[in-house]
């Protein structure tokens, strides 16, 4: 009868001992910050996909990410060319603030992101474009991994396919802890000169330009007037926006393979709208014709402040945290709000004593409500035309003064076709001292480069 008690009694310990191990554990899955992978495309523009509205591309992959998270339709990059959309996301202040340009001197003493959750316990990691400082050594910025791959060695499989396979072997090797991964790719920065297996998805694409919004119709005249061919040269672009597509795939099966999908954060999106087809002073250069980016219905595109230079696709998935399915047409959000709101995510309680962004984290998990502080754009330039959004209304102040403000009521008029300042000089007035005020807090003068 004893060593009967006994073994029973030993049997009820292992027993309890095991239910509070697998408790523990249970626990520290649960304590355990959520992964983040941020893909980011370059020069991608809001109506690229077919979530977004393009007529023409595949993009089953994303369509379908939008459809398994939210898919946000006022949502806003930092800058209008690559280093300031960047400089914006990764410190959480506006680009304009910083009078040495970060893509030559860097953030100076201006934490960033991914010294956070560094400190947090992520393992952090960096793949593709840089674009955001001179050095780009391991550490730099609390970044673990960085690799600043180029152009694939095989063309074939399209341009990111390389610093898409890095961060995915990044991913792997660090599965067992927190980790944030920067996945930014070159497509669709000029050029787009884009491999025959992959353009060749789109071999049947006729453009038939009514397909498009009034604001596309420029680029195709100035696609005919250097020589292009509108079919082909649409089907070079669309097969660079697949490409993203298919190394969009690719992560999400590793992280799915990975048993990773529920405490993963995916999200999507780009630096700025799309490239024009004759630049400025460089005018018209080889592959130009293939530069049929394309915004939407908003006027613009990079190197502008309107709508269609400034507003992107973001597409956010969290299973059972973000809503499935959901198209957010309400709340203006923006990328200044990224290091804020991934902060608060990770349990980061302790942020820089200065941020223009705030947390949105709220509006991701479906909350309602207006964001608190306005957006603003502008160059790193002295007297460059600043801009602004606060609710519904988007201003646009004339260069050093000269000529007339822009108005625009983006609930009524979203392509900023009809300027409304003359018709509302209160709300003119209102933003323009706001906008001013914000402009006075800026260097006063801008160090652009550093000496070769």
């Amino acid at each position: 009868m004893n060593r009967l008690l006994l073994s029973f009694t030993s049997q009820v310990l292992l027993a309890f001992l095991l239910v509070i191990a697998l408790s523990a554990g249970t626990q520290a899955a649960d304590d355990r910050p959520p992964n983040v992978v941020f893909m980011f495309a370059d020069d991608l523009g809001y109506g690229d996909l077919g979530c977004y509205g393009h007529p023409y591309a595949k993009t089953p992959v994303l369509d379908q990410l939008a459809n398994e998270g939210t898919r946000f339709t006022q949502f806003y990059v930092t800058g209008v060319t690559c280093n300031p959309s960047r400089t914006g996301l990764m410190t959480g202040l506006f680009p304009a603030r910083f009078p040495k340009y970060a893509a030559d001197f860097g953030f100076g003493d201006r934490l960033t992101i991914t010294e956070l959750l560094r400190k947090r316990g992520y393992r952090t990691g960096h793949f593709g474009k840089w674009h955001i400082g001179p050095g780009d050594s391991d550490g730099t910025y609390g970044i673990d991994t960085v690799k600043t791959i180029g152009k694939s060695r095989d063309r074939s499989a399209g341009r990111d396919t390389d610093l898409y396979s890095a961060a995915i072997e990044f991913i792997r090797e660090n599965r067992d802890k927190p980790f944030y991964v920067n996945v930014w790719g070159h497509a669709t920065h000029f050029l787009v000169n884009t491999p025959a297996e992959l353009a060749g998805q789109f071999k049947d694409v006729k453009v038939d330009r009514e397909d498009f919004s009034q604001v596309m119709q420029h680029k195709f005249d100035e696609c005919l007037k250097i020589g292009g061919d509108l079919d082909e040269s649409m089907r070079q672009y669309l097969g660079d926006v697949y490409q993203i597509d298919l190394n969009v795939g690719r992560i999400l099966e590793a992280i799915d393979d990975l048993g990773l999908r529920d405490n993963t954060i995916i999200v999507f999106s780009s630096d700025h709208g799309p490239a024009p087809v004759i630049l400025g002073k460089k005018g018209a250069r080889e592959f130009s014709n293939n530069m049929l980016g394309y915004a939407g219905k908003f006027r613009g595109g990079k190197h502008s402040q309107y709508e269609g230079g400034t507003r992107v696709p973001f597409i956010v998935r969290w299973p059972d945290k973000v809503k499935a399915g959901r198209v957010d047409t309400t709340h203006v959000c923006s990328f200044i709000d990224w290091l804020p709101t991934v902060c608060s995510i990770a349990g980061i309680e302790e942020l820089p004593s200065q941020l223009d962004g705030e947390d949105i984290s709220d509006i991701w998990f479906g909350g309602d409500r207006q964001r608190t502080k306005p957006l603003f754009w502008k160059s790193s330039a002295t007297g460059s035309t600043p801009a602004m959004r606060f609710g519904k209304w988007k201003l646009h102040l004339p260069r050093k003064q000269r000529g007339v403000p822009e108005l625009y009521d983006l609930s009524l008029d979203p392509s900023e076709g009809n300027n409304v300042a003359e018709a509302h000089p209160e709300v003119v007035d209102r933003l323009r001292k706001s906008l001013q005020a914000w402009v006075a807090e800026l260097p006063a003068n801008y160090e652009k480069s550093r000496e070769k």
